[in-house]
């Protein structure tokens, strides 16, 4: 019953860990082909926002969140760029108070308010 040809039985071996060394092979090409796809559907959902200078934008208030209230916004302004620079930092301007500061281009958003005013239209029902 037992096994005693030692060279039969170290060929069986190396063939086993041949088929284990192909499964781990396997398994780690699947989960970068996992990783590169989930990465691709990620970064197609984000939105690049580009900023010029003169335009109108909302900025972030992560600090908002210590005051309750459900309703209250968290985005501030708008603002107007005052300068961009190539590295994510912009310099904008409060339009009440001309105080200037800069932040990460990540906390801003594009303003639409004096453009969705020029699109709303009135329609009188009677």
């Amino acid at each position: 019953m037992l096994n005693f040809d030692n060279q039969a039985a170290g060929e069986r071996r190396l063939l086993q860990l041949n088929e284990l060394e192909e499964f781990r092979f396997q398994a780690y090409e699947n989960a970068k082909i996992y990783k590169e796809k989930a990465n691709k559907w990620h970064d197609q959902k984000l939105a690049r926002r580009e900023f010029v200078e003169g335009q109108k934008v909302l900025l972030y208030n992560s600090r908002l969140k210590f005051f309750l209230g459900k309703l209250k916004s968290r985005w501030s302004g708008p603002f107007t760029i005052l300068k961009v620079s190539p590295y994510g930092h912009i310099e904008l301007i409060e339009d009440k108070t001309q105080r200037t500061f800069t932040v990460n281009g990540h906390r801003l958003k594009h303003y639409l308010g004096n453009s969705l005013d020029k699109q709303r239209v009135n329609y009188t029902l009677g």
